[in-house]
Parts: C-alpha cells; sequence; structure tokens
C-alpha cells in the first residue's frame, strides 16, 4: 500500500505540488502501472521516472490529483548473443489518477486513458 504522508501534511500550503511530486518520485516503480501504460516500447524501465502534477482537488474524504510520468520502456529482443536487435530506450508518459485517503494517506493509483 502506497502511503503519501509528507503529501498529506503539506495539503492546503503553496508547497503541496512540489511535495506530492517529490514523494512520487520515491514510490516504488512496481506499485506504479508503468507497465500498463507503455504505448511504444513491451517494458517499462522504471529505475527512473519524472512527475508532472497536472492538477488537485478534494472530493469526499479524498486528496485527488491527477499526474504525468515521463518514464523509458524499451522493445525487448531476444537477447541472444548473435540478436542484431539493439535495446534502445523509448521516451513512454502516461497519466494516473491518485486518490490519498485525507485520515490515513493511503493512496491509490489507477491509469487513466488520455
Amino acid at each position: 500500500m502506497i502511503r503519501l504522508t509528507k503529501a498529506l501534511k503539506a495539503w492546503g500550503t503553496p508547497g503541496f505540488e512540489g511535495v506530492l511530486k517529490k514523494e512520487m518520485e520515491q514510490i516504488d516503480t512496481g506499485q506504479l502501472p508503468l507497465q500498463q501504460g507503455l504505448s511504444t516500447g513491451s517494458y517499462a524501465i522504471g529505475s527512473k521516472f519524472n512527475v508532472m502534477i497536472i492538477n488537485v482537488s478534494e472530493e469526499a474524504g479524498f486528496i485527488r490529483a491527477k499526474a504525468g510520468i515521463f518514464y523509458s520502456g524499451i522493445i525487448a529482443g531476444c537477447s541472444c548473443a548473435d540478436d542484431p536487435t539493439p535495446v534502445n530506450e523509448e521516451s513512454e508518459y502516461c497519466v494516473v489518477q491518485l486518490d490519498i485517503d485525507v485520515l490515513t494517506a493511503e493512496t491509490t493509483v489507477a491509469l487513466l486513458a488520455e
């Protein structure tokens, strides 16, 4: 379970979006829908990614944030010794919705269709 406690503490302050961005960029990539968000590659490389906060609002006990995630993917080949296909990273982008519980900071992440 993702808990964005620093973002919850910063809610309502001018620095909220910066805190949310920084805390999101520290989430383990296995907890984000990067593989499902691929558009050109076949395998998500989640070692580094950047977040852009698109908008935030408060709704029924949740802080709802829409964020864009910039990351990389590859088109995986057979990885044979004589495979001539180079492994090039492809730029990827997906949009997610985060619902942060205002009492517990428990956060759900859902991939949004663009």
